[in-house]
């Protein structure tokens, strides 16, 4: 059985401001608490190659791997998949975002299945993801918020 998250969150903030915020894949480190680095290895087109580390876990063992995003403005959407997939069999990650009255809906959907010899399985993987993308999204969310003030308080 395969592992997947929905997880969803609404940002008040303009679309524009959202999109190139959260796709803007070299400034994770600042946008997301879990990120240490993000090394872009290669741009082609709507396109991205990248490598994310993680600060260290409570081992000291820093996790490490590459991804590949493709943007499509035109629909909003992002779909990823990991290249390097370390204690994943396959990790897919589609983002979408969608105007709301509120704002802006940022929806993540992940479709994964972990390795036997992984240190989770995928109902673990599951837990563990829904619980952090909770937390990263809230970070986001506050993030983008405040920039969001700050540009609307310069005009």
């Amino acid at each position: 059985m395969a592992g997947y998250t929905d997880n969803a969150i609404v940002i008040d903030a303009p679309m524009d401001l959202v999109w190139s915020m959260t796709n803007d894949v070299a400034a994770w480190p600042e946008l997301f608490s879990e990120y240490a680095s993000a090394e872009i290895l290669e741009r082609d087109g709507d396109s991205v190659t990248f490598r994310l580390s993680l600060h260290p876990d409570e081992t000291g063992t820093v996790w490490s791997w590459v991804s590949r995003r493709v943007v499509d403005e035109e629909t909003r959407t992002v779909s990823a998949h990991r290249v390097e997939t370390g204690p994943f069999r396959y990790m897919n990650i589609r983002w979408e975002y969608e105007q709301a009255a509120e704002g802006v809906r940022m929806r993540w959907i992940q479709d994964f299945e972990m390795k036997p010899e992984a240190p989770l399985d995928d109902a673990a993987m599951t837990d563990r993801l829904n619980r952090n993308t909770a937390v990263q999204m809230d970070l986001i969310k506050t993030k983008v918020e405040a920039a969001a003030r700050t540009s609307a308080a310069r005009k």
